[in-house]
Order: structure tokens, then C-alpha cells, then sequence
């Protein structure tokens, strides 16, 4: 990503008030999704010391329906190529914007993400023009929005705007933060979605076109959205997807990784009984700090919660995940019986 400049939030202050919002065709963002490398959840406080990221303001804090610590946005200005599926060499220049969020003091979201006009003017503004319109960028010239929205979810060329660079950023600056000791309850990995919202057509309302999940632990989303959909409401709804594959995705592998153990033929007599000890070694620690976190549009912006529905009947995100739950349930049920029946085997 070409001449990317960190801008702060006084000098954006100072630029002046803002002007009228312009039309934009196209929204894009990208997420990573984490384990805090914590062996302990964050409580509300700490949430807030790691997520301070500007002094002039507040991390945002809420206790219902689950803790949930949310940074102020920060800016990067960018000056570089769109990426383009069709070629097209569009330049852009503007802001990215840029926050954080932990939820249940458990798992880290960083998430960067633009709006883009249709058009633009034929040279550079002056910088303190594009500070006024945080997260927007401008064109020199018009915008093959379809061109762009698929190059931004396939990743573009070297070079082109890549936001996920802004979002790996933050994350990395949030990792190297003192309060954690990096000792995680469990093993994960993180997880990647980007995103692109085109306009709705006519009177139509909100629709997730496409949920993709590629390699490389990444996931792309197409969404259509009215006219006038807040970029930050349709950050936060994917946000909230990113949340949620990351959890049903984490709790697969593990589950996944227990019945592979249980394969493996045992070496020599009491195998089984370490077995049933390791199964819940594994499993605990999903019980403990993950089991409580499934709450699809606790967050999301009252006219972008319907698209969840969608989602619910297709792929079904909580049908898998109550399956998934179940058979932690019953694997734990299982051993506690098999420990009882030992214990209450009269001896010979």
C-alpha cells in the first residue's frame, strides 16, 4: 500500500467541521479475529487500558448483553491504487479508519474499513479536506465499483490499497500491550473476512449476496445495502459474523482434534483413562471461556439484524453451533459417568 500516513485525532479535529456526506458507491473493510493471548478474560478496566488507543477519546464500554470494549477509531491516510479485477489503475486518496473490540474480555476483533465516492476531482485536495470525512476516500476520475468490489474480497495486486495491512497493524500494536502475558486457556487460530457492500437496487433492502469460506483461514462477504447505510453500521455486522465463524470455527477444530485423539489406538493398559482425562483437558477450557459468547445481533444496527436470518437458514450458523455445543456436553457427560462407575465398582 502505497504513502500511508497515521493521522491522529487532533490534527482530524482541527481540520474543521465536517461538510455534507457525498454520495458513495461502494464500502469495503477487512477483520482479524483472535484468542487474547491472556490466560485470564480482561475484565472491564483492563479491557479499556488496552483498547485506549487516543487520548482525546473514550474506549466505548457495555455490560449488556455481555462485556464488550470497543476503541475509538483511529485514521491512516492513504494515497495508491484501488485494487481491480478488470485492470483499471484508479487512484484514491482519503482515510481508512481503524478500531478494536473484546468481547467478554476473551477474544480480540480489529477491524479497518473505507467508503468510496463515485467520483472524484481531477487533482489532490489538501490534506486537511480528507480529514473532515474520516474513512472516505476519493478517486481521481469515476470508479468501476463492481471491478473494485471483487478486487478488494480476491486481495489485489502489490501495491493497491489493502486494508487488512491497517487492521494487522492495529492488532500487532494491541499484542505487544503489557497486560498480556500471552499464556491462552486454548489453542486457535485467528481468522480474516473482508467485506464489500454495494448499493441496493431500487427500494430493495439489505441482502448478503455471498458468504465465502476461502483458504488461509479467510472468509469474503458481498452485501448489497440502501443508499445512506452507515459504513461504521455495516463494519459493525460484519464484525458480528467475524465473531461468530471464528467461535463455530474454533470450537470444530477442537472438537475435531478430540475425536482424532480418541482414534489413536492406545500404547498399553490405563491408555484409556488418559484418554478420558486428556478429552476433558481439551474441552474444559472451550466450557470456561467460549460456550457463553454465541449471541448473533447483540450489536448490530436494527436495520442490518435481519440479514442474520439468512444466515441462520443458510449455512445455519447457530443449528451447527447448538451441535457442536451438544457434543462437548455429551463427551463430558460420558466421562463423568465412566469416572462415577469406577469409583462405585466394588472391588473383588
Amino acid at each position: 500500500m502505497a504513502d500511508t500516513t497515521a493521522v491522529r485525532g487532533r490534527d482530524r479535529a482541527a481540520a474543521g467541521p465536517a461538510k455534507t456526506a457525498p454520495h458513495t458507491v461502494l464500502a469495503c473493510g477487512e477483520i482479524r479475529t483472535c484468542l487474547l493471548p491472556a490466560g485470564q478474560a480482561l475484565d472491564i478496566r483492563a479491557a479499556a487500558q488496552l483498547l485506549g488507543l487516543r487520548a482525546d477519546e473514550r474506549v466505548l464500554l457495555s455490560e449488556r448483553p455481555n462485556l464488550y470494549a470497543r476503541s475509538p477509531e483511529t485514521l491512516t491516510g492513504v494515497d495508491c491504487p484501488l485494487p481491480s479485477v478488470n485492470g483499471a489503475r484508479v487512484r484514491a486518496v482519503g482515510t481508512v479508519a481503524a478500531r478494536a473490540a473484546l468481547t467478554e474480555g476473551r477474544v480480540l476483533q480489529t477491524s479497518a474499513y473505507f467508503r468510496l465516492t463515485a467520483a472524484g476531482p481531477d487533482q489532490r485536495r489538501p490534506w486537511g479536506q480528507y480529514l473532515v470525512r474520516p474513512g472516505l476516500l476519493e478517486p481521481f476520475g469515476k470508479v468501476p465499483s463492481e471491478a473494485v468490489a471483487q478486487g478488494v474480497l480476491g486481495g489485489g495486486r502489490h501495491g493497491d490499497l489493502d486494508v487488512g495491512l491497517v487492521a494487522d497493524g492495529l492488532l500487532t500494536r494491541l499484542l505487544r500491550n503489557p497486560l498480556l502475558d500471552h499464556c491462552p486457556p486454548l489453542r486457535s487460530r485467528p481468522t480474516r473476512l473482508r467485506w464489500a457492500a454495494l448499493p441496493a437496487e431500487g427500494d430493495a433492502g439489505p441482502a448478503i449476496e455471498r458468504f465465502t469460506l476461502a483458504e488461509d483461514e479467510l472468509r469474503t462477504v458481498r452485501l448489497r445495502v440502501p443508499a445512506g447505510t452507515s459504513t461504521a453500521d455495516i463494519a459493525g455486522l460484519c464484525d458480528d459474523l467475524a465473531l461468530h465463524d471464528w467461535l463455530l470455527t474454533t470450537l470444530v477444530r477442537l472438537l475435531d482434534g478430540v475425536s482424532l485423539g480418541a482414534q489413536a489406538p492406545p500404547a498399553r493398559a490405563g491408555a484409556g483413562e488418559r484418554d478420558r482425562s486428556t478429552v476433558v483437558r481439551v474441552l474444559r477450557p472451550a466450557v470456561d471461556h467460549l460456550l457463553h459468547l454465541w449471541m448473533p445481533r447483540a450489536r448490530v444496527a436494527t436495520e442490518l439484524a435481519p440479514l442474520w436470518d439468512a444466515l441462520e437458514e443458510r449455512p445455519g450458523f447457530t443449528r451447527q453451533w447448538q451441535a457442536q455445543v451438544q457434543r462437548i456436553r455429551d463427551q463430558l457427560t460420558l466421562h463423568a459417568i465412566s469416572s462415577l462407575h469406577r469409583e462405585v465398582e466394588p472391588v473383588p
